[in-house]
Formats: structure tokens, C-alpha cells, sequence
């Protein structure tokens, strides 16, 4: 859960709230195969179904705001660094724009990447 207090009261969100925002945000960006679970052991990567999005995304507070942390898979050939760029905004409006949490900072892990003869 996440809480933060202000002047009218506290509000509390679950995290698995963040994750279907997020998630639906991220799984729309192009060249993003989907959300993989954060804290693969052994180097292996899963690809999340809707429903599990909340294990592949770390919702932290830091003072009144936000730190979201993203574990994603992409295809392979995308441009990494522009992909991550349009995530990040991608993520921080939608989670501002649904929620009124301002949101401090958003780290995108890109867990692996999915080549055309994979299998998802």
C-alpha cells in the first residue's frame, strides 16, 4: 500500500493499482514484448499476464512522491535508450493524470530482450 498525507487527509492506494495503470501504459509502447517479473533468479525472465503486472513493478516513497521501478521485456532491434525515454514519460502522465501522485522518478529495467523465433 502506499500512503501519503496531506492537508484534507491520507489517501491510500494499493501497488497493484499502479501496476494496471502502468502495465496497460507500458504494454501499448511500441517494441515492448511485455512486463517481466522484478527479481528473476537465475537469469530467467517470465512474461507476465495482465493480472501479475504488480510482480514486475516496485512502487516507492520518497517524501510526497513517487519512485516507480519497471521490468520489462522488449523486441530485440528496438532503440533501447529512445523506448525507455517514451516509457518513462509515458508512465509518470498516466500515473499523474489517473492518481494525482506526483511522481519523483521512474526506472526502467529492461530484463530481456525477444527475438522474432521466440515464443512469448
Amino acid at each position: 500500500m502506499v500512503q501519503l498525507k496531506n492537508h484534507n487527509g491520507e489517501i491510500t492506494v494499493s501497488e497493484n493499482v499502479f501496476a494496471t495503470i502502468v502495465g496497460s501504459v507500458v504494454n501499448n509502447c511500441f517494441g515492448v514484448v511485455g512486463m517481466a517479473a522484478a527479481g528473476a533468479k537465475d537469469g530467467l525472465v517470465s512474461l507476465l499476464k495482465k493480472e501479475n503486472y504488480h510482480k514486475g513493478i516496485k512502487v516507492s516513497v520518497e517524501g510526497e512522491s513517487l519512485i516507480l521501478e519497471l521490468h520489462i521485456i522488449v523486441s530485440y532491434g528496438v532503440n533501447l535508450p529512445a523506448i525507455s525515454k517514451s516509457i518513462i514519460s509515458e508512465a509518470k502522465y498516466a500515473v499523474e493524470q489517473k492518481t494525482g501522485f506526483h511522481v519523483k522518478k521512474v526506472n526502467v529495467c529492461i530484463d530481456a530482450l525477444k527475438t522474432d523465433g521466440e515464443k512469448k
